[in-house]
């Protein structure tokens, strides 16, 4: 089969198609014929972690979209041929490729008239924020949440889950992203480049602060986001935990909530695994019912790939980057 193919750790802006074996479904899961996969900041990251786990040359892309092609012992519940959208494990081969394996407990089914970018575009950066939303903070009607990066994908995604739930929802996002973001559902964006974002959530909120913060963008930014927590406020985060310390005892009485979706992969927790499919077939089913967007922005074929990367990694993209494999 023709992959994208890591010769080495930390050298993802080089990887090159080139031909390998097509993978072969163990016990429990299934062969996909991939037809879209989706691009995501932890396919570089963790390439750039030289994982003394992987054999080189090594195939990254944790979404995968496409059909069954063969199911691997015990699989009864998937044939050859249905149409499924999956969130993988990092630990193995990924999807940048024409064949990717999977577990069978762990995928979604797509819903006639989705295709399979859009599918695609919903996993990583969905499930992490229905995860964080639904999952870690049990959001309510009625309450605020600040959902940084709003433009990205798992902000976007975050801001149309929130207003589906019933929130009053603020948002980060530059000048030029303000539209897009009110577009998804977000009440109030906020310029990060021009705004002190704290000043202005307690300004909107007349000093109350909100119930809920999901941050994407780094441990800084998530410490300063304790500014703006209400009392029992929760703070969910992807990208490095908050200075605990700030907060002093017995003040707020905040809530923290560590977001790593992938790990569920290779813990031994099989519910834990198969809400990723639930995930997934709720999101399949908002998007088939039009209630939210895939946020598909731009597909590219299986060779830019590492130049789609490269845009994740200078933060030069608004939604989604999905590469088309295979034709419909």
């Amino acid at each position: 089969m023709r992959a994208l193919l890591l010769q080495k750790g930390d050298q993802w802006q080089d990887m090159k198609v080139g031909e390998v074996p097509t993978p072969s479904p163990k016990k429990g899961e299934v062969l996909v014929k991939v037809h879209a996969t989706g691009l995501n900041p932890v396919d570089y990251k963790v390439a750039n972690g030289n994982n003394p786990d992987w054999n080189y040359p090594h195939i990254v892309g944790v979404d995968g979209a496409g059909l069954i092609e063969e199911v691997g012992e015990g699989v009864t519940e998937w044939k050859k041929g249905d149409r499924v959208v999956y969130h993988a494990s990092l630990a193995n081969d990924g999807n940048f490729a024409e064949y990717a394996v999977t577990t069978a407990h762990t995928i979604s089914r797509i819903p006639d008239g989705i295709s399979f970018e859009d599918a695609v575009a919903l996993p990583c950066a969905g499930y992490t924020a229905y995860q964080a939303l639904f999952r870690k903070m049990h959001i309510q009607e009625g309450k605020t949440i600040l959902v940084h990066a709003g433009a990205g994908g798992v902000g976007g995604f975050a801001i149309q889950l929130a207003k589906q739930a019933g929130l009053t929802v603020f948002t980060t996002a530059s000048e030029e992203n303000h539209a897009y973001v009110k577009e998804l559902g977000a009440d109030y964006a906020i310029d990060y480049r021009k705004e002190n974002f704290v000043e202005k959530v307690m300004e909107l909120t007349n000093g109350v602060g909100v119930n809920y913060v999901l941050d994407t963008v780094s441990r800084d930014n998530a410490t300063t986001s304790l500014d703006v927590l209400t009392f029992n406020g929760h703070l969910a985060f992807i990208a490095g935990a908050p200075d605990y310390t700030k907060i002093k005892p017995f003040t707020i009485s905040p809530s923290y909530h560590e977001v790593a979706l992938g790990a569920g992969h290779s813990s031994n927790n099989m519910d834990e695994q198969r809400d990723f499919a639930k995930m997934g077939n709720e999101m399949l089913q908002l998007l088939a019912d039009g209630k939210i967007s895939s946020l598909l922005e731009e597909v590219i074929s299986l060779d830019e790939i590492p130049q789609g990367l490269q845009k994740l990694a200078d933060r030069h993209v608004r939604g989604k980057i999905v590469a088309k494999i295979a034709g419909e």
